[in-house]
């Protein structure tokens, strides 16, 4: 299957993360499409067209020392002082937390349908635009991203009975395609076209899931980008559309059992009246999710009840049938906590299968293998009852263990835990083998391994990049799978196994016209943090540029749940290397899953603050090397990277010349209130528990912005230029975090001082029916690039190259 396998990813499609998240794995016929993201984990674009990200080609590794010295940054901004609108404050909102009162005057905005939230967001879309239009750049961006956009992009084929599919977008395309062929050098035919479902190109493809024997598919449709999903069933021979409609669901796909009966999926209860008018704009919590089985052919109110916990409503479920078609799997986690619950039901043990329980009200009697939440368990094969997995327990860079299910207690180890690298994700392909993936030092590579013994094999040759849509079952002898890097764009590789040594061989080769790979080079730094910490960071730069401090500068970080940033290809920082001659960078600060379960745990709780100062380690790096300068230097991050962004602005002011938030978690003391935001806690803890609090108050982004002419007279400075962007029908963060802090800043560096020292811009962009960031149509994708790197451009006093 391309698609989510449970534990490490499911979690992730929770994550407050704007890259999709999505884990290849054989067991299931399904391409499953959850976002993410920064994910983990491998980062797999489903949706091709991914501008958030870049990636490498050749890569130098030295480790230099830190030591900055610069001057506070000062304005380059050639954009007028604004006049902002006055955001009324109701200062009678005050919360006691502990015994610590913390003022929420703009508590108002958190109420997306009020006529005042309207109002504002009204206000700041037309003073956004204004800016805009100021910006020189802005239309070049625009047809410099739209030209070098368009180039066709692939996924790697996967097969069900007697054929396969994969996804096509021919450059410009809304939305991808998928296709259906008969073998691999057959004609490729449509099989469904998103494009076809919306004019504005707004209805996405959200998961992918093909019947064992190829005959039906059950597909998921999402609009606007919400989480919220419709599933739907096609009849692949004659491309009908059955009358089949599943609503309400949210982080599930569909999991076929092999008859083709049917499948499994989870959903939650319909909102009720009132609501929600516009589904993905709601902000209540998703709670009480269910499991269900669906027979094709029957109305979504005859599914049969499988699962549900009413004592933990905020436990989420999900299926997987394995691949002998006998058992049942139940997976439950409770946060983004990268641990799970594993039940067990052996399929073939009811006495009148699946259809003797219609009408029922008995639960089905799954029997417990894991009953607590201490590690992930991810199941990889099984031979009868004896069942292996991928798991974290008593190893943080993960490792293969095998278990029968006759004797649960007794667990042994296939292949131990790496000394340094992370088990990324572990495939049973060829009847006995296992393809491993690892992530050494942020770069993949691949193992054949057998699958009884654990013993290695051989390494498959790939170059400095990573790999992602790993597409096997254990029956087939042929795998495919996706090569990407910062230089490239992306290569499909296929590997037959059959052979005495398999090697990998080119089977499409994505090429973007007009780029030339040779004109950069990727450099990979470790960079000292404020405890010595080492922390990678890739730089992306024009071959032998000069070190002067003279160069535009955008650095990209994420740090959280685990989730690795991993070298990926963008075109839009193609264009900023190209046109304003700027280096881009990633730091893979603490918090993500880089180096394991360790490097989450230490930037995440009471450890949070490791991220922040990563961060501005790098940024003090990028200035002290030479590479930029503070007025020059740029900073970007989307949703849990959205609330880095908040912090280190926040933080250091005077470090950076311009900040890009997208989405960001930005009232950490109110996140667990609103949709999905209570799993975040395994990350950020929870405003209700006094210890959490304490940590959270700290660098929670709304409740941290001062003035900085105040912290430090002596060295008179201001907030950085600042676009905060978010989206009407974001239901993972939803948009109140970014409107109060838009809010917030606007009030507290600009209209409460008659005149402020506040001369860089505050602006905020929100996105009309898009979401956190999962089915954005191309041109969408384009255009808000467009506008904030032009945004970013006039601001750091970068012109463009022809």
């Amino acid at each position: 299957m391309l698609s989510l396998a449970w534990n490490r990813s499911v979690p992730a499609f929770l994550r407050p993360s704007l890259r999709r998240i999505s884990r290849s794995s054989p067991k299931h016929a399904s391409l499953s499409v959850l976002y993410n993201f920064p994910s983990r984990c491998a980062i797999s674009t489903f949706n091709l067209h991914s501008l958030n990200h870049f990636r490498p080609h050749s890569l130098h590794f030295h480790f230099p020392p830190l030591s900055p010295s610069f001057s506070t940054t000062s304005s380059m901004c050639s954009i007028k002082p604004l006049q902002y609108p006055i955001a009324g404050r109701d200062e009678s909102v005050v919360d006691n937390y502990h015994g610590v009162l913390i003022s929420d005057p703009y508590r108002w905005l958190e109420d997306p349908d009020s006529e005042e939230t309207k109002e504002f967001v009204d206000t700041q879309v037309k003073l956004t635009e204004t800016v805009l239009q100021t910006c020189e750049t802005r239309e070049k961006f625009k047809g410099k991203l739209t030209e070098l956009f368009n180039y066709p992009r692939y996924t790697p084929p996967f097969k069900r009975g007697d054929k396969y599919f994969y996804l096509h977008n021919t450059g410009l395309q809304a939305q991808d395609v998928l296709y259906v062929q008969d073998s691999l050098d057959g004609k490729p035919e449509v099989l469904l076209d998103p494009n076809e479902l919306s004019e504005d190109g707004t209805v996405s493809l959200s998961s992918l899931n093909v019947s064992e024997d190829g005959s039906y598919l059950a597909y998921g449709l999402s609009g606007s980008g919400s989480d919220w999903v419709t599933i739907k069933v096609m009849r692949i021979e004659d491309r009908k559309i059955e009358p089949d409609t599943l609503s309400w669901v949210k982080f599930s796909g569909a999991t076929w059992t092999h008859d083709g009966k049917g499948f499994f999926y989870s959903r939650f209860p319909p909102p009720k009246d009132g609501e929600t008018s516009d589904a993905g704009t709601e902000t209540h919590l998703n709670l009480n999710p269910e499991l269900y089985y669906h027979f094709l052919g029957t109305d979504q109110s005859e599914d049969i009840l499988c699962w549900k916990d009413p004592e933990n409503p905020k436990h989420l479920f999900q299926a997987d049938v394995t691949d002998d078609g006998k058992y049942l799997l139940l997976y439950t986690t409770e946060s983004c906590d990268v641990v799970n619950k594993v039940y067990y039901l052996d399929l073939s043990a009811l006495p009148d299968g699946l259809e003797g329980l219609r009408g029922g009200k008995d639960l089905l009697p799954f029997q417990k293998l894991v009953d607590n939440f201490e590690a992930s368990y991810d199941t990889i094969a099984n031979d009868d009852t004896v069942f292996t997995f991928l798991t974290n327990k008593d190893a943080p860079r993960y490792k293969v263990v095998r278990v029968d299910l006759r004797e649960p207690s007794i667990w042994t180890d296939v292949v131990p835990e790496s000394e340094k690298d992370v088990l990324e994700s572990a495939h049973a392909v060829n009847s006995n083998q296992l393809l491993l993936n690892y992530l050494s030092d942020v770069k993949a590579v691949l193992q054949i391994r057998d699958l009884k013994t654990g013993s290695f094999q051989c390494q498959l040759p790939i170059d400095i990049g990573s790999v992602s849509d790993i597409c096997a079952r254990r029956e087939d002898s042929t795998v495919f799978l996706k090569f990407t890097g910062f230089l490239t764009p992306g290569i499909i590789y296929q590997c037959d196994l059959k052979t005495e040594d398999p090697d990998l061989k080119i089977f499409r080769e994505i090429v973007v016209p007009k780029f030339d790979r040779t004109k950069y080079q990727v450099d990979q730094v470790f960079v000292p943090s404020k405890d010595g910490t080492k922390i990678p960071i890739f730089i992306v730069a024009k071959k032998d540029i000069l070190l002067d401090g003279s160069h535009p500068c955008l650095l990209y970080g994420y740090g959280g749940f685990n989730i690795s940033i991993t070298p990926s290809f963008s075109v839009s920082h193609i264009v900023l290397l190209e046109h304003l001659g700027a280096v881009c960078c990633i730091a893979n600060i603490r918090g993500g899953g880089e180096y394991g379960e360790e490097w989450h745990k230490a930037g995440s709780l009471a450890k949070k603050q490791n991220c922040f100062d990563d961060f501005i380690s790098a940024g003090e790096y990028l200035v002290s090397a030479g590479y930029t300068q503070p007025k020059k230097l740029a900073i970007e991050g989307a949703s849990n990277g959205g609330l880095l962004v908040g912090a280190c602005i926040n933080q250091r002011p005077d470090l950076f010349g311009c900040a890009l938030a997208h989405v960001g978690v930005m009232d950490v003391l109110r996140f667990h209130k609103f949709t999905i935001g209570h799993a975040w806690t395994s990350d950020y803890g929870c405003s209700d528990k006094e210890e959490e609090f304490h940590w959270q108050i700290k660098y929670s982004p709304l409740h941290n912005v001062r003035r900085p002419w105040e912290q430090s007279p002596d060295q008179p400075s201001q907030y950085p230029t600042t676009m905060i962007l978010t989206a009407d029908h974001d239901d993972r963060v939803v948009p109140l975090h970014s409107l109060k802090l838009l809010a917030t800043m606007q009030y507290v560096l600009c209209t409460s001082l008659d005149s402020s020292p506040q001369t860089n811009p505050i602006i905020g962009r929100i996105e009309r029916k898009a979401g956190h960031g999962g089915g954005l149509p191309t041109q969408k994708r384009i255009e808000m690039s467009a506008d904030a790197y032009s945004f970013m451009a006039k601001v750091l006093a970068a012109s463009w190259i022809d």
